[in-house]
């Protein structure tokens, strides 16, 4: 089987299966191969890693994964590509399929039984539509991970490496780099995709931390408090925090922590450090406790 990075192979895969493309799964292959070979590079994988491909689609990746990785797990959602991937990865036997959805995999499992519980890389090109639930699952199941290299849409990636201030600042923002260190690899234009998508896209690694520079006591409710600041992104954190009922504050009770923090009762959370939301987040629980 021909490396399918390129226009022509990757036509005449589909056309030999009669595949039609479905936009509910948010299917757009690459037929790049530089961008093939700089996710690959970004994911610097060696031959003794354990990786997690997700929506493998023909398999175009899968390939030059399996040819440097000691094993690839390629989770697939569409029973229809299922065929294709036994007939484009049949020369390579380090590559396990599973026809499912990535959300609704036991990934803890899949460590534990594919690599022995060891640290995987995860690599993807992440349908758009669901990119946030999948980085987000990838993270709060604490898995034993090493990195996470992905394509995602270009404002997704922005959002994700954005800083307190900015207008891509946000709940995913202080999500991914309260988990990983976010680093941009490379943008990838609308045209390197079959079907050619409306937007550009972005390649980029979220490197897992070996020693967490913070940590939260009860993460659900870091969280929970951190959507909650920007739900409503112009409202205070004094009225935006007291309306959210799984908090258990009052004003009364966020104005009294802003007070010892030395903050003001108009501070809004897109002007917070994620060091500030977590020290907000101990002080609320304390108060409720």
């Amino acid at each position: 089987m021909e490396s399918l990075g390129n226009v022509k192979n990757t036509i005449e895969i589909l056309q030999k299966y009669n595949f039609n493309f479905q936009k509910k799964f948010g299917q757009n292959f690459l037929i790049d191969k530089n961008i093939l070979e700089k996710i690959v590079d970004a994911a610097q994988i060696e031959d003794s890693d354990c990786i997690l491909e997700i929506g493998p689609g023909i398999g175009t990746m899968t390939q030059y994964l399996a040819s440097q990785a000691r094993s690839v797990i390629a989770v697939e959602i569409d029973k229809n590509l299922i065929p294709i991937l036994q007939d484009t990865l049949s020369s390579y036997n380090n590559v396990k399929v599973l026809n499912e959805d990535i959300l609704k995999v036991d990934i803890n499992r899949i460590v534990e039984e594919e690599n022995a519980g060891r640290p995987i890389k995860i690599v993807a090109n992440l349908p758009y539509y669901i990119t946030t639930p999948i980085i987000m699952q990838l993270f709060e199941s604490h898995i034993a991970l090493k990195s996470i290299t992905v394509m995602v849409q270009k404002e997704v990636a922005d959002r994700m490496q954005a800083s307190p201030g900015s207008k891509d600042y946000g709940a995913l923002s202080l999500a991914v780099q309260y988990y990983s260190e976010p680093e941009i690899i490379t943008k990838v234009p609308a045209s390197c995709f079959m079907p050619r998508p409306n937007v550009d896209s972005t390649v980029i690694r979220l490197t897992s931390h070996e020693n967490p520079r913070l940590e939260a006591e009860e993460e659900a409710y870091l969280f929970a408090l951190i959507r909650a600041s920007f739900n409503q992104r112009r409202k205070t954190l004094v009225n935006g925090l007291a309306n959210v009922s799984e908090l258990g504050v009052s004003k009364d009770d966020v104005k009294t922590v802003l007070g010892k923090m030395g903050l003001p009762e108009t501070v809004r959370g897109e002007t917070f450090e994620l060091e500030r939301f977590i020290e907000l987040s101990e002080y609320l629980r304390e108060m409720k406790e």
